[in-house]
């Protein structure tokens, strides 16, 4: 097992990740659910996780934040709920920190799109910026929470950038994903959820391998890391249908494939790197 304390991108399962740079740490979408239980989706819906997560809660390193893109049960679980601070800070969207702030988590933080957030320490900054998503069809927007991607700049003080890194969120591809480039046109890695994840076996609400394609091609980071593809028994699309589309279109070279329990390296920026 990698060591948590390590700079990187550690990947627990589905979309749940330690993020680690510059002194900060950072957990998303918290889904500590082992093999067999199942994720609660609302109206009644739910989906059986396949997996383990690759560590347990009570393993986790001290946290400075939650980013959490949305409210389903394979985002945020009942283990989570039961097993995080309440006092840690948890950047999403503004329907989502209702419920939390209901579930006694006060330091939950609702952030409207394009809104950001400035953390500091010891020299360094960390700004998280709610970017754009869509997690449904137009006709079935309302059946499903609001979602968020996320973008990450670690910095230093005088405003150098030295990693900008972007979780798409539950998204589908959508016309709104066209500003992110334009607003933060060097991404050094692209965080992808995939999966294809389908609604009672019909409505598609996550993308799949093509879709997953046509957003790096929009995005184009650096380097992208794939995620949320294969945990749940809603997910219709695996990982390789992201991969053959990923070589159809000539940009293999960007995609790194990590397992659970395994640590992406982080593309940091050497020290005349842009500043924003």
């Amino acid at each position: 097992m990698n060591d948590l304390n390590e700079s990187g991108v550690f990947f627990i399962g589905n979309a749940t990740m330690l993020i680690r740079y510059h002194g900060f740490t950072l957990l998303t979408d918290p889904n500590f659910l082992h093999r067999g239980q199942r994720a609660y989706l609302g109206y009644g819906l739910s989906s059986r996780r396949r997996t383990d997560p690759a560590i347990e809660i009570d393993r986790l390193p001290p946290l400075d934040a939650v980013v959490l893109s949305h409210m389903h049960g394979d985002h945020w679980d009942r283990v989570a709920r039961r097993g995080l601070n309440r006092t840690l800070p948890i950047m999403t969207t503004v329907q989502a920190a209702r419920r939390l702030w209901a579930q006694g988590f006060g330091a939950a933080v609702g952030m409207d799109t394009w809104e950001d957030r400035l953390f500091e320490r010891d020299g360094h900054t960390l700004r998280i910026t709610s970017l754009p998503g869509r997690h449904a069809p137009r006709q079935a927007r309302a059946l499903l929470p609001p979602v968020m991607g996320s973008m990450l700049e670690f910095g230093r003080d005088g405003g150098h950038i030295d990693l900008r890194l972007y979780i798409s969120g539950d998204t589908l591809m959508d016309g709104s994903l066209t500003e992110i480039p334009e607003r933060f046109p060097d991404i050094d890695l692209g965080i992808v959820h995939l999966g294809g994840t389908r609604l009672l076996g019909l409505l598609m609400v996550t993308m799949d391998g093509r879709q997953g394609a046509e957003w790096l091609s929009l995005i184009r980071p650096r380097r992208a890391m794939p995620v949320h593809y294969d945990d749940y028994e809603a997910f219709t699309s695996p990982l390789e249908d992201f991969r053959r589309e990923v070589e159809r279109i000539g940009m293999s070279d960007r995609v790194h494939y990590v397992g659970r329990g395994e640590t992406h390296p982080l593309p940091v920026r050497p020290a005349r790197g842009d500043s924003r």
